[in-house]
């Protein structure tokens, strides 16, 4: 069962806080398959953001701020060193 815990707007404003900083994504594909990733919020936009991936993953990805609401998509600020 999904839980809705904030609303897009509380979404979206704490993705705009986090805007071109250093981010730790965790990514529920479904089926147990679960990818995790650190990276950078590059842009932001209103229907979705994008998250450039550092290391092995190439290019960007884009999550819309509904997938956070649901809970399959789980941004946590992070330091890289």
């Amino acid at each position: 069962m999904i839980k809705v815990i904030n609303n897009i707007g509380a979404i979206k404003s704490q993705v705009v806080k986090l805007f071109n900083k250093d981010v730790f994504v965790t990514v529920n594909l479904g089926r147990n398959k679960i990818v995790s990733f650190n990276g950078k919020i590059t842009n932001v936009y209103p229907a979705l953001f994008t998250v450039s991936p550092y290391g092995e993953f190439k290019g960007k990805t884009s999550f819309s701020y509904s997938e956070m609401m649901c809970g399959s998509v789980v941004i946590e600020k992070t330091e890289i060193i």
